[in-house]
């Protein structure tokens, strides 16, 4: 089987080892072989970016919106191909994989746009015949870690904005899923990108993770993962002798606000979706449903009929509502916490068996538990799969209590048809995304991304926001 190389310096190099990426939905199937790049390589995809970077930083802004507006269109034109490659290796439906891949391109063509509209301003000094300019300049070389959940959508809205204010990109994707951000990187290597502005090296953080976070001519580093990971970025990237810009989005465990007035099948649809779709494996699910009392036995009775009426199979197959768990590590987490819930004294209302199907895979039957309290473990930490727990409260300002006492801060959702609760909800909800009527995940490419707390720190991603992580500001003074 062919070999997936690392790409360093605009050169597909050949690495020593490598390891092949399993198809969670079917064991047997092997997406391919990709290589894993030691230290060595790392260093090298490094130097590649720092020679690049002087004349990259400089380049002429419609320059930088035709490459990206040429990547934006091959990915649209091999959507359903790579939504395909993307279902095979990470286990959601070919739909949402199909999805994912669309706004990838869709970020792509949006900081196309971004590449031209870099704006300055101009201010009267203080002194006399003093003119001010403040412009903005990219940082430098970006060290990106990205998450195997979404595998083609994070490392675009990482790399586009990256490119299109002039900074040059080393990106490591997570190792158990290597092949779309392989994909997105051969895509860039035909955009007319300069040699070493972009470069991918795959394999194990515990290998050139250490590199991307210690070498000093590392400017940036932005992350994607779990809490613990990204305390230990958070604390390389200022502890290194040359301190770095850091950007870490580390999770959640959102909160979606169930009030007596709510529409009932509003809410079992956004909580359905929320905290199962792409099989839970999502920062911004809704896995603590926070349900008022005159609603919630007819909320968990819809929601249960919801749940059964969920296929969860091969996420290729049509008619596949819920793909596998990514792989048997984390499934094996996720039937630990089952098991937690269960001897915590919740109550398992419906699910949380591990499934057999036509091909041996990594299914399991999404969870519901009621009868939770706010001090167990299956409600105060992140499962990271389709496990969610039901907590009865007596009315909405104990519902906002509750879905404010988290320590993580990413999204919450409420549904209700009061436009005062609603509101009062949006103000006073400690996230940084809110949700009226609606998921708490699902999220435009378009405006920030990012939460409070032990969810985000640093400037968000997404949209024009993103101008705060990749560029920095100078100030310049002229004796006119």
């Amino acid at each position: 089987m062919t070999v997936h190389q690392n790409f360093i310096g605009g050169e597909w190099i050949a690495a020593g080892n490598a390891a092949p990426n399993i198809n969670p939905s079917d064991v047997s199937d092997v997406v391919g072989e990709y290589a894993r790049a030691n230290r060595a390589e790392a260093d090298a995809a490094i130097a590649a970016a720092k020679a690049a970077f002087p004349a990259w930083a400089r380049s002429n802004p419609h320059e930088r919106y035709e490459i990206l507006m040429r990547i934006s269109t091959e990915i649209l034109a091999r959507k359903e191909e790579l939504g395909r490659l993307l279902a095979r290796e990470e286990g959601k439906t070919l739909a949402d994989g199909i999805g994912e891949a669309t706004r990838a391109g869709q970020i792509f063509g949006y900081f196309a746009g971004e590449a031209v509209r870099v704006a300055g301003e101009k201010f009267a000094s203080t002194r006399t015949g003093i003119e001010v300019d403040v412009t903005r300049e990219p940082v430098g070389i970006v060290a990106m870690i990205t998450p195997w959940n979404f595998p083609i959508a994070i490392p675009a809205w990482k790399i586009a904005p990256a490119l299109a204010y002039g900074n040059c990109v080393v990106i490591k994707p997570a190792d158990l899923v290597p092949g779309c951000a392989w994909a997105l990187a051969d895509i860039i290597s035909r955009s007319g990108l300069p040699k070493g502005v972009f470069n991918l090296v795959m394999g194990r953080g515990s290998e050139i993770g250490e590199v991307l976070l210690s070498h000093d001519d590392v400017a940036a580093i932005s992350f994607t993962g779990s809490v613990g990971t990204g305390r230990k970025v958070a604390q390389a990237a200022v502890t290194a002798p040359v301190m770095k810009k850091v950007q870490l989005e580390m999770g959640g465990k959102s909160p979606l606000v169930v009030l007596d007035d709510a529409d009932l099948a509003t809410a079992v649809e956004a909580a359905a979706n929320g905290a199962f779709y792409q099989t839970g494996q999502r920062c911004t699910a809704g896995t603590r449903l926070v349900v008022t009392e005159a609603i919630h036995d007819r909320f968990v009775e819809g929601l249960i009929a919801r749940m059964k009426a969920l296929v969860v199979d091969d996420a290729l197959k049509p008619g596949t509502n819920i793909g596998p768990v990514v792989d048997e590590n984390q499934l094996d987490q996720d039937l630990r916490y089952i098991a937690i819930g269960q001897k915590e004294g919740a109550k398992l209302a419906w699910g949380g068996e591990r499934l057999n199907r036509d091909k041996q895979g990594f299914y399991l039957q999404p969870a519901l538990f009621t009868g939770c309290t706010t001090d167990m473990q299956i409600v105060r930490e992140e499962i990271f799969g389709p496990v969610a727990a039901v907590i009865r409260v007596k009315d909405y300002d104990e519902a906002l209590k509750t879905a404010n006492d988290t320590s993580f801060g990413l999204s919450s959702g409420i549904c209700t048809t009061s436009l005062k609760y609603a509101t009062h909800f949006k103000r006073n909800s400690d996230a940084g995304m809110v949700n009226v009527n609606l998921p708490t995940a699902g999220v435009d490419y378009h405006v920030p991304f990012g939460g409070r707390k032990g969810s985000s720190y640093g400037p968000r991603e997404q949209g024009h926001y993103a101008i705060e992580f990749y560029t920095t500001v100078k100030t310049s003074y002229t004796l006119a």
